[in-house]
């Protein structure tokens, strides 16, 4: 019989834990295949709300500039609704846009150019990566973050949109935007296919919650291997 496990997001201290591993230390596991998108999806999944594989299908198109906000432009998922997510200062604090500098030199246009699809879908290669199958640890467990805890709750990858659907409807509801909540999140029940107020998006993006000030793009490039 297969059981449905419930999802829940992550604590506040397994949040410290993710973002305070091995990807964002000073130190490169043996045998690790470094890649750009291990440092960079996870940071885009909690500041964005956004699946793993809209991430992985961001083109530099996909970075737009409104009334002077950068925003990702999110379209390639069936279930929830295109929306424009201002980009959180903390990506760029971590270097985001040195990251796209570097693309741009290298001529990729997908911002994970260095993220497979398989089976058609990068979230699989994403869950391989970040949950771990079969006998190959995850970085949830090279972390000592369990996938399942004592009361049966999974957390994945898709556990970070629920951390930021927690604080985005705190702080929309703050801000007085039930709507803001709905499309921030994709939801059918914002109507419209567009927010006029990129700014209004913004100031609820910049208060979801930085959980390391240290984290550099910079830095994960240059880790020792040990």
């Amino acid at each position: 019989m297969k059981t449905h496990l419930g999802r829940r997001p992550f604590s506040a201290m397994e949040l410290h834990t993710l973002y305070n591993g091995y990807i964002y230390g000073d130190v490169r596991l043996p045998r690790e295949q470094a890649k750009h998108w291990h440092f960079w999806l996870p940071l885009i999944a909690y500041y964005s709300g956004a699946y793993s594989d809209e991430i992985g299908c961001l083109t530099l198109d996909d970075l737009c500039i409104i009334d002077d906000i950068l925003c990702f432009s999110f379209h390639t998922h069936g279930k929830i609704k295109p929306r424009l997510v201002p980009v959180h200062k903390a990506l760029i604090d971590a270097g985001f846009s040195d990251y796209v500098e570097f693309i741009k030199s290298k001529n990729h246009q997908r911002l994970m150019f260095d993220l497979p699809a398989k089976t058609g879908r990068y979230s699989e290669k994403v869950r391989i990566w970040f949950s771990g199958e079969g006998d190959r640890a995850g970085y949830l467990q090279k972390c000592d973050i369990p996938n399942v805890d004592q009361l049966g709750m999974k957390t994945a990858i898709s556990s970070l949109r629920l951390n930021f659907e927690q604080q985005v409807r705190i702080y929309a509801l703050q801000a007085n935007s039930k709507d803001a909540f709905n499309y921030l999140m994709g939801f059918n029940e914002y109507p419209n296919s567009q927010f006029d107020e990129i700014s209004l998006l913004n100031t609820v993006i910049q208060q979801v919650r930085i959980i390391n000030t240290q984290l550099s793009w910079q830095r994960f490039l240059s880790r020792e291997s040990h």
